[in-house]
């Protein structure tokens, strides 16, 4: 069962981003991803939006699949810049699990 923090966005913001709340999910950024694998990482998001925090952790892996390529923020039409809330996660997760 995943627990919800509602403020895992506010939280997440000590680590760069401050842009995940913007995006709609409109799955733009998925359409240009070279990984295009499950919903990366417009799935990531809509974990920071709902506040599944553990989620984020359990597939802490996956933020490393990234390219940083850019293309999902170049074409975002809300400029959420997925490229940096990606960054921002690993981060959080860096931190979470050296506390641990």
């Amino acid at each position: 069962m995943t627990r919800i923090t509602p403020d895992f966005a506010k939280e997440l913001k000590q680590y760069g981003d401050d842009t995940a709340l913007i995006c709609f999910n409109c799955g733009t950024c998925v359409a240009v991803c070279p990984l295009i694998s499950e919903s990366f990482p417009r799935r990531l998001i809509r974990y920071i939006q709902i506040g599944a925090r553990d989620r984020i952790l359990e597939n802490s892996n996956d933020l490393y699949k990234c390219l940083h390529c850019g293309l999902c923020t170049e074409t975002c039409p809300r400029g959420a810049d997925p490229g940096e809330v990606i960054l921002s996660l690993k981060r959080f997760a860096v931190a979470t699990w050296r506390k641990m």
